[in-house]
């Protein structure tokens, strides 16, 4: 769950809604400068899914009583998170082979780019042993993936590495624009035709509903972006009132309008 706080309210922000808006992104991204991408329709579809493993969390959201609102994605424990990116790959599965070795890839990159578990044995013991069993599913994936007539041209590794480059600069544009971008930002090591660049978000306004993007990596014009959030406008101090509450919580659509600076 993501937190956009506004000065009376918080806009929570579901981690499938999150992810669905990097799928928006990766569906309107390639021009010219940045290139295409392979296989185009399973890479978008892996995009969208990338937190598919969040559904059942979601669901039933734990309270933080530290804040009284719900666990943001980055308040929870290691434990919590190798639970839900540990049963992701199963959710995938059913969409096919390259989506979930997609899927797959961006949880153990997630720990293998933020490695603050290594600082508790008790966490190390639990993400290693998640990799583990990550890697291997892996590379399963990956053998029978080169075997196909069809996908063996997808599953080489520098592929597959642009691929999973792209879902994880998808995932933290999204990431950016569903909290709410307030100040200019630099998204570093994106994916182009010929290399990699920087990418330089700027809102183009305080509500952060224009944000100008150089250089500029989509088909189209202008790229228009929409997608719900709950408010909360209380704290809570019970998880099942807290639930409760977010149930009925009043829906809001949230637009953001990206346009070449």
């Amino acid at each position: 769950m993501l937190h956009r706080q506004k000065p009376a309210e918080l806009i929570v922000i579901t981690q499938p809604t999150h992810a669905w808006i990097a799928g928006c992104l990766a569906r309107a991204w390639g021009n010219e400068e940045f290139g295409s991408f392979a296989p185009t329709q399973e890479v978008c579809l892996g995009a969208e899914q990338h937190d598919i493993g969040w559904l059942l969390w979601e669901n039933s959201p734990t309270l933080n009583p530290n804040t009284g609102y719900p666990h943001s994605f980055r308040e929870l424990p290691t434990q919590v998170h190798i639970d839900i990116w540990s049963g992701a790959k199963q959710l995938a599965l059913p969409f096919g082979r390259y989506v979930a070795l997609l899927v797959s890839l961006h949880g153990t990159g997630i720990f293998e780019r933020f490695t603050h578990w290594q600082q508790s044995p008790e966490s190390a013991q639990i993400v290693q042993e998640f990799l583990k069993h990550e890697y291997a599913f892996q590379e399963k994936l990956k053998t029978s993936l080169e075997n196909d007539p069809h996908y063996a041209q997808y599953a080489t590794p520098e592929v597959i590495k642009r691929d999973r480059s792209l879902i994880a600069i998808w995932d933290w544009l999204s990431l950016a624009l569903c909290h709410g971008l307030r100040s200019e930002q630099q998204f570093n090591q994106v994916p182009t035709a010929s290399g990699d660049t920087t990418l330089t978000l700027t809102p183009a306004n305080d509500h952060a509903t224009e944000v100008k993007v150089a250089p500029w990596p989509f088909a189209q014009s202008e790229v228009t972006l929409v997608y719900e959030g709950r408010i909360l406008r209380e704290k809570f101090t019970d998880e099942k009132v807290m639930q409760a509450a977010l149930a009925d919580a009043e829906c809001i659509a949230i637009s953001t309008t990206l346009c070449p600076k």
